[in-house]
């Protein structure tokens, strides 16, 4: 699953540590988000959508190969 995390938090004004802290994660666990090696609960996905006043699908975006 591809991601625009990295853009979101840049385009809202969060350090990887900032975002992390306000989600309630470890900074780890963004920089595994954004490098797309490890993908989000429901709820916390959820949780960076409401944050950012968007929908998930416009940060978390499905790939072909996630079908399979």
């Amino acid at each position: 699953m591809k991601n625009k995390l990295p853009e979101y938090r840049k385009k809202h004004g969060y350090s990887q540590d900032r975002l992390a802290e306000r989600l309630g994660v470890s900074r780890q666990t963004i920089i595994s988000i954004e490098k797309g090696k490890y993908n989000p609960s429901l709820p916390l996905a959820m949780i960076m959508a409401e944050l950012f006043q968007t929908n998930v699908e416009s940060i978390f975006v499905l790939e072909e190969e996630d079908y399979k």
